[in-house]
């Protein structure tokens, strides 16, 4: 078992691999921190638990494994997702006068945002079955990583993450929850014609098909084809689609009817996940085994720096070992998260949802049709708009309001 010492709030730290202190604070219940070359500060771990030895099928964002036979694939799959978490010493968000230099406390949440739009752009410019390696010098794996440097020409960093929560009436420093960071991301998106992505949120607990298909298909438009700094363009119908779906499941705690949905949504092929986390604590769901949640975690501060400037950065964006909580112990406040990077994805993912995680359910998660019903609001135009907001790059200047609240959805059960 990880024995976790007290200390401070969101801090995680291990028992060392040396035998005889690994069997000293064993016997001690404590544990200790390495600082290693003051990049950043690195949780200890022996005897790794992250993935539990069961004949349980273990899924992470929609592939099967077996922990049996698979452990080290499994391993590889998990140290290949980009992981973001808090930095300290970057240029203040807001301006010299600002004293945001770290995000530490704060900004979990929006680095779990980071972590699923990361995500999203490997699966799209690099494939599902891309494994990194610490010898990594992929180019377009380095162009995706450097859109989300903490600084503010990265149209994915931290500084236009918080700023552009201004149009959601976050100020800088204040905590998003599911739905703000899915709003968010899905403006920022239209400003990076590299990342050739959409992003679709769907509210009211309704996935509406004919919607996303508008707002994907673009006639005589563009796309990706291959790898490259500056991308090589071909004839598409069809927009690389990120699919949020902010849901609340319950008041203070999970209703339990929607436990195995829940799990089911890591089963899908096209899953890239779901937004969450325990009380006031964010967390990235990368995938489920029995009744646990594998999950990254944003809460370890690492110094900020370029990864041009320090190629060894790169290893500060990867994290060793996942972990695992109770799917029970999941805040009901989440976002479910889906990459189709194609209409045929759309298409089947579709047809998965009705068949394995809707219909089979008493109280299924979200309702899927093909068009809104009448007296419901029209469909949001997401590219006029993202388009019509004040232009990122001066979102600072924009009064933002003070607002507490993330629960603007509905309430499930």
């Amino acid at each position: 078992m990880r024995i976790q010492c007290p200390g401070r709030y969101h801090d995680q730290c291990f028992l060392s691999t040396k035998s005889f202190t690994n069997a000293f604070h064993k016997l001690t219940n404590t544990c200790y921190i390495i600082r290693m070359d003051s990049l950043f500060t690195q949780n200890i771990c022996d005897d790794l638990e992250d993935i539990p030895q069961t004949d349980q099928p273990v899924w992470i964002l929609g592939k099967k494994y077996h922990a049996l036979t698979e452990l080290e694939a499994i391993r590889k799959d998990i140290l290949s997702k980009l992981w973001f978490s808090y930095r300290r010493g970057f240029i203040p968000i807001g301006g010299y006068n600002s004293t945001f230099t770290t995000d530490k406390g704060w900004g979990c949440m929006l680095r779990c945002g980071q972590m699923v739009l990361g995500q999203a752009l490997v699966f799209l410019h690099l494939g599902r079955d891309w494994r990194w390696t610490p010898e990594t010098k992929n180019t377009t794996y380095l162009e995706i990583l450097k859109r989300f440097e903490d600084k503010r020409a990265a149209p994915f960093s931290i500084h236009q993450i918080a700023l552009m929560g201004a149009s959601e009436g976050k100020e800088v420093g204040q905590w998003f929850g599911p739905n703000t960071i899915a709003q968010v991301l899905k403006k920022l998106v239209v400003y990076d014609e590299w990342s050739s992505i959409t992003i679709h949120v769907a509210l009211d607990n309704a996935l509406i098909v004919n919607d996303i298909l508008r707002q994907c298909r673009v006639e005589g438009g563009t796309t990706v084809e291959v790898d490259g700094k500056e991308p090589l363009k071909a004839p598409s119908q069809w927009k690389p689609l990120l699919l949020l779906i902010p849901l609340r499941l319950g008041l203070n705690e999970i209703n339990p009817v929607y436990l195995n949905g829940l799990k089911t949504s890591f089963k899908i092929p096209q899953s890239l996940g779901v937004i969450g986390g325990k009380p006031n604590l964010a967390l990235y769901f990368i995938g489920c085994v029995g009744d646990e949640v594998i999950y990254l975690d944003p809460h370890t501060t690492q110094r900020s720096a370029s990864v041009d400037n320090e190629r060894e950065i790169d290893l500060t964006y990867h994290c060793k070992s996942a972990s695992r909580i109770s799917i029970t112990d999941i805040d009901p406040s989440v976002a479910l998260c889906f990459f189709c990077a194609t209409e045929k994805d759309f298409k089947s993912m579709c047809k998965t949802m009705q068949d394995e995680l809707l219909e089979p359910e008493k109280q299924p998660l979200f309702e899927l049709s093909s068009e809104r019903l009448v007296n419901w609001s029209p469909a949001e135009d997401v590219v006029s708009e993202a388009i019509g907001a004040t232009n990122f790059l001066d979102f600072e200047h924009i009064e933002r309001q003070y607002d507490t609240s993330d629960e603007d959805f509905e309430l499930l059960g």
